[in-house]
């Protein structure tokens, strides 16, 4: 970075994330855990690491959570409360009060590299444009999907909103002098460059002020992505997110970092790096395939294995030859164990016992039945569409595998079939084949029909 003073940044954690469910429910998703940290703790915490110091931080809905994601956060932090749900703009005006100097606006649940906003406060304090905003290569994703940017020579030359032809999208990342303030303020309320046909919703969104800066000949900026850049809007993004996270993870990691009381057995075979916290135990048995972080008292023992990179959280037990998928990361004081199988990740306090096949993502203190399995394949080899606020989708990624809301349970054998999401506060029941997302606070029970004959000896021709 420059010697330019560091602008203050903008968390925008106001958003209610109807898209998120059932992960939004408890908790704002901004403050979702991504390799056991919350999103907004971690993108704070690089904030700090390229020299920001200020912050503020516009909440809305599940704002206690979003204050319990940064407690302990460094930093001069200050918490807003957006009114209403009104969009970015309305959102950034509120945080903006009273602030001078430049800012630095930033979605509270995005995952990315300090590098993509080091590049974007680089180019903005370089060449000193009203506005610059980051911006990433669709690649897979449809253009439809989101705001799409228009990039020309390193500016933006316009945006429209779920457009159906667009190669870039807007990250939501942006930095602007403070006379730009202006064009949030004088935003109409409602997105005006979008597909005819479209309908936009009555938000005022900072792309659509964007817009207004370049129909007047304000330069904006363009700075592009390089490496990860992941929006956690809908719950396959998790998984995306997560993999991601851990990959840097790995890749930053330049040795093994044991705590003295952290424990290893001759016995156990590992081929990775390990981070170990305070009394973190290695045993017996034990393979571990790659790198591997064990929060503080986090054991795993008895022939489990762990298809590495994995992050176990503090106090969680994996054990008796049970198996951790790859880029996986369990949550705080969890249980796996008697050949169980899981892969993708799970929050604090998850119980998975006794011979479960669990693929996906899974919330808060979810306590999985004996042999509860999930269904990860169809018989025609296709992707399972999704109902996402009422719109079908197909989701890039992980569009076959489970998502259990938190505090959800199942009973002994239960079957999830592919792409199946369980509420919050839900109950699969004993045998039941889950074929439909299951609501929030609901129980589903089988009803087993039963034919009684006699039978004997004499059946046999005795």
């Amino acid at each position: 970075m420059t010697s330019s003073p560091p602008p203050t940044a903008l968390i925008l954690a106001a958003g209610p994330g109807k898209r998120f469910w059932p992960y939004s429910v408890i908790r704002n998703k901004a403050a979702f855990p991504i390799a056991n940290t919350p999103l907004i703790r971690r993108l704070l915490d690089d904030l700090t690491g390229l020299g920001i110091q200020r912050f503020v931080v516009v909440v809305g809905e599940g704002e206690g959570s979003v204050a319990a994601a940064l407690r302990g956060a460094a930093g001069d932090i200050r918490f807003v409360r957006q009114p209403r749900p009104a969009g970015t703009a309305d959102a950034a005006l509120h945080g903006a009060a009273g602030v001078e100097g430049d800012l630095l606006i930033l979605p509270g649940d995005i995952a990315t590299t300090p590098a993509n906003i080091a590049a974007l406060l680089e180019r903005f304090h370089a060449e000193r444009p009203l506005a610059a905003a980051l911006i990433q290569p669709l690649g897979e994703e449809s253009s439809r999907d989101w705001l799409v940017a228009f990039p020309e020579g390193g500016r933006l030359a316009g945006v429209e909103g779920h457009s159906r032809d667009g190669r870039h999208r807007l990250c939501g990342v942006y930095a602007l002098r403070a006379d730009a303030l202006p064009y949030l303020r004088d935003n109409p309320g409602v997105m005006g460059r979008v597909p005819v046909g479209r309908m936009p919703p009555l938000e005022a969104e900072i792309a659509q002020s964007l817009q207004m800066m370049i129909d007047e000949r304000q330069p904006v900026a363009a700075v592009e992505t390089v490496g990860y850049f992941v929006d956690v809007d809908k719950p396959w993004h998790i998984l995306q997110a997560n993999r991601q996270v851990i990959a840097r993870l790995s890749m930053e990691l330049e040795g093994n970092s044991i705590h003295p009381t952290a424990k290893i057995h001759d016995g156990a075979e590992i081929s990775g790096r390990l981070v170990l916290g305070e009394n973190a135990i290695i045993g017996n048995r034990v393979v571990a395939q790659g790198d591997l972080w064990l929060g503080a008292g986090a054991s795993v023992t008895n022939g489990a294995i762990l298809e590495g990179p994995v992050v176990v959280g503090t106090e969680t037990a994996v054990r008796h030859y049970c198996q951790i998928g790859g880029h996986s990361s369990l949550g705080s004081r969890g249980v796996y164990s008697h050949g169980s199988e899981f892969s993708g990740v799970a929050l604090e306090t998850v119980y998975c016992y006794h011979y479960c096949e669990i693929a996906g993502v899974v919330g808060q203190a979810v306590d999985f039945g004996a042999a509860t399995v999930c269904g990860n394949l169809r018989f025609d080899d296709r992707e399972t569409v999704w109902r996402v606020q009422g719109r079908a989708e197909v989701p890039t990624n992980g569009a076959n595998l489970a998502y259990f809301g938190d505090f959800s349970r199942t009973g002994v054998n239960a079957i999830i079939m592919p792409g199946r999401r369980t509420g919050v506060y839900s109950v699969v029941g004993p045998g039941v084949i889950l074929y439909d997302d299951l609501p929030d606070r609901t129980l589903v029970t089988a009803e087993q029909t039963l034919r009684t004959r006699s039978w004997g000896p004499e059946q046999y021709g005795w």
